[in-house]
């Protein structure tokens, strides 16, 4: 089993490193620069409390769920990186550029992935049209933060997975 771990774990090593390569290119790095911040706490926060005040119909209910979701799921986030305090890829690898002032806390989960996915699941739910804009975007920002060297790939897997059955589980009551 140590050695499938330690091959996994190499595996998301060259992938990170490949990803990440292409942080000189000006456009690319603005391009993920500002898309990470969709996952933040300002942007998350900001957006779904503006869709409660000015939405009504499903819309305003998607983003109550959105909201709870939301502020559920940084729970076990926090518990997790609490329990596998895994060094962010920047400091445990050569050659993985970084952003200034990059994180300091653990890498596992992602929490700006755990937090898209917690938002946008109950908007999909309630109203699947959106899927088509909203769930890309949700990956995008994933794979923003492998790029931006804060996390591996398998960060970014389970922070999307615990967004997703967070924001299911949130939908799921409120249907």
């Amino acid at each position: 089993m140590t050695k499938i771990l330690h091959q996994f774990y190499n595996l998301e090593c060259q992938l990170i490193l490949y990803i990440n390569q292409y942080f000189e290119k000006k456009h690319v790095n603005a391009f993920f620069r500002f898309i990470t911040h969709l996952g933040g706490a300002r942007f998350t926060i900001i957006s779904v409390l503006s869709i409660i005040f000015l939405a009504n119909g499903s819309l305003r209910l998607a983003a109550i769920a959105s909201a709870i979701a939301l502020t559920i799921s940084h729970i076990p986030v926090a518990l997790v990186k609490k329990l596998f305090p895994r060094k962010r890829p920047y400091l445990a690898l050569n050659r993985v550029n970084v952003v200034d002032n990059p994180l300091q806390d653990h890498s596992f989960p992602s929490g700006h992935t755990t937090a898209i996915f917690s938002l946008l699941i109950p908007f999909v739910l309630f109203i699947p049209l959106l899927a088509i804009i909203l769930l890309p975007i949700g990956f995008i920002v994933g794979l923003s933060r492998i790029y931006l060297g804060l996390h591996y790939p398998s960060d970014v897997m389970a922070g999307c997975l615990l967004g997703c059955i967070t924001g299911l589980i949130v939908s799921q009551f409120m249907l």
